[in-house]
This record gives C-alpha cells, sequence and structure tokens, in this order.
C-alpha cells in the first residue's frame, strides 16, 4: 500500500494546504524565505496534515479552516525539524543537506522562531479557543518532549516506559493534535473526539517505533537519513533496549557502550545484535499493536474512503521501509 494512494482522496485539498503554507511563509526578510523555501521543498509524507484532513473527511466534510489548520500542524512539524537538526548536529534530512548544513545554525533556529510564531497568527485567525487549547497544550508537550529526550541521551538504563513517554510527547503528540483538530471542526461530540486522538497518538507512536528499527535496519538512500543518527547521539531507542535485555553479555556490553559513548565506532555489531536477539522483529510487533489499537478507536466511524485511507495509513506507518 503506497503513502500516495492513501493519500489519494485528498489530493485536492493538500494542493490547498501547500498553497496556504507557501502563503503563510512569505516575509520581507530574504533569508527566511530562502531557509522556509529549501524545507518545504524538501519533500516529506505530509502525514500530519494529512490526518487534519483524514479525520475531517472521516466526519463528513472538509473545510477551510481544516487546509488552515493543517498547514499550521505541518508547520510546527517543520519549525521543531529545524530546531532538531541543530541539537542533533544532523547533515542529512529526507535524502538532502539539513538546513544548518547550509545555512548555519543560528540561521536555522531564527527561522524556525519565525516558522512557529507564524503558526500562532494563523491558529488565532481560526477564532476557536478550543482549537488553541489543544494546540497550545501540544506545543509545550512537545517541547518537553525535546527536553525528555535530551535528558535520556546516553542513558542505557532507561526503562521501556520512559522511552515511549518521549514517544508520547515529542512525536505521537502532534499526530493526536493533528486528528484531535479534524474533529473538532466538524463539531463532533466528545467521544468521537477523543476516538479519533486515541487513534492519532497511537498512530504517531506506531510512526516512530519503526523509524528506531529503520534507523538500525533501513536503507539510507531510502529513508534519507543517515544509518545509526540515533545511535551517534548516544539515544537509546527501543530496539537497543530490548537487544540488551535478550542478549549475551558481550552484546550487551557492545551497546551500553555504543549508547554511553555515542559515536558509530561499534554500529556493526550493534546492527548485528538486534537482528540477532529479534529486537527489530520485537519493535515492529509493538508498533503493530498501537496501530491496531488506534483503528481499533475509530472503528465504530462510518465507512467512507476517508475512513479506509486512515486504517490503511496505519497498515503504512507499521509495514514501511522508509
Amino acid at each position: 500500500m503506497s503513502l500516495a494512494f492513501i493519500q489519494s482522496c485528498i489530493a485536492e485539498d493538500m494542493q490547498k494546504v501547500d498553497a496556504v503554507i507557501r502563503k503563510s511563509l512569505h516575509s520581507d526578510v530574504v533569508l527566511i524565505n530562502q531557509v522556509a523555501d529549501y524545507i518545504v521543498n524538501s519533500g516529506g509524507k505530509r502525514l500530519r496534515p494529512a490526518l487534519v484532513l483524514l479525520s475531517a473527511g472521516a466526519f463528513g466534510r472538509i473545510e477551510p479552516q481544516h487546509h488552515e489548520l493543517a498547514a499550521v500542524i505541518e508547520l510546527i512539524h517543520t519549525s521543531t525539524l529545524l530546531h532538531d537538526d541543530v541539537v542533533d548536529e544532523s547533515s542529512l534530512r529526507r535524502g538532502k543537506a539539513t538546513a544548518n548544513t547550509l545555512f548555519g545554525n543560528a540561521a536555522s533556529v531564527l527561522v524556525g522562531d519565525f516558522i512557529y510564531s507564524r503558526t500562532f497568527q494563523m491558529m488565532v485567525s481560526i477564532k476557536s479557543m478550543r482549537v488553541m487549547e489543544v494546540l497550545s497544550e501540544a506545543t509545550n508537550t512537545i517541547a518537553e518532549g525535546e527536553v525528555l529526550q535530551l535528558l535520556n541521551v546516553h542513558d542505557a538504563d532507561i526503562t521501556d516506559e520512559a522511552y515511549l513517554k518521549v514517544i508520547h510527547y515529542k512525536t505521537a503528540k502532534l499526530f493526536e493534535a493533528a486528528t484531535r483538530l479534524g474533529a473538532i471542526i466538524c463539531g463532533t461530540d466528545a467521544q468521537d473526539e477523543a476516538a479519533m486522538a486515541e487513534y492519532g497518538m497511537r498512530l504517531g507512536t506506531a510512526f516512530q517505533l519503526v523509524d528506531d528499527v529503520l534507523d538500525l535496519s533501513g536503507d539510507s538512500t531510502e529513508i534519507g537519513k543517515n544509518l545509526g543518527d540515533d545511535l551517534a547521539e548516544g539515544k537509546p531507542t527501543l530496539p537497543l533496549l530490548y537487544a540488551m535485555r535478550h542478549g549475551t553479555e558481550a552484546q550487551r556490553t557492545i551497546i551500553r557502550h555504543a549508547i554511553e559513548q555515542g559515536g558509530l565506532d561499534e554500529l556493526p555489531a550493534v546492527i548485528d545484535a538486534v537482528k540477532n536477539t529479534g529486537a527489530l522483529e520485537h519493535v515492529r510487533k509493538v508498533a503493530s499493536d498501537e496501530a491496531a489499537t488506534g483503528c481499533k478507536a475509530i472503528a465504530h466511524l462510518p465507512e467512507t474512503p476517508y475512513k479506509q485511507a486512515l486504517l490503511q495509513l496505519a497498515e503504512f506507518a507499521v509495514s514501511r521501509s522508509y
């Protein structure tokens, strides 16, 4: 199941979202336009804005406010990427040089701030306190997740629960906000809003877990970033934690050292360990269970192409190779 096929039912609406994004990012400051254009044109799956639209469609209608909010969600994500790449000292994203590599750290951080603050101008234009509540909570939670992740770097002793908390805060919260907003603008009741939020949170969790798998097993040209990026930064991801629990003493020692020291000197040995202990299959299974729980939350919704796309998106999130 290709992502393009899943998004085909919202193709026209996504074009409108892209138009909103480009209009919103215009500035009289040339450098802002240069960095913003570069990051927007760097590709990406556009999953988060698609979730706003698919959620709205599942409840019967996609309105201009949904286009605006889908753009807001994508721009929040974009601003976090600019900041993340500076913090992580990343050089490659989506198969291209990162903005900080081309324009410098200062420009990336400041343009990220511009994009982030522009989203709040866009939120206000919706004139909905509920929308503001959801987005302000989401952005604050994401920031907390970034700090939690920073605290966990080089810590080989964190629990699965502590790691999943980072995922829920840093990644899944924006997925949850996207699906929740689609429902809110359609005027759904609290039960349906909660169901859609549950789906978004579970999907976002599954998506990040598979990213963790691909970081240790993917094709760098296909995933668009360097293999082992997380390990190089000393991030203890779920495949590594599982492999340490189920590996030999030698494997545990190698993985622990790699997390605590960072770098890629031991990447081949770490990859062998996660493969031989079944860590990759285990994490894919955890991701699959998360996605299944998310699909169950929206099972009661009417049968529409939008609902089917949401269900297929959950399948894609788990089975993808990029």
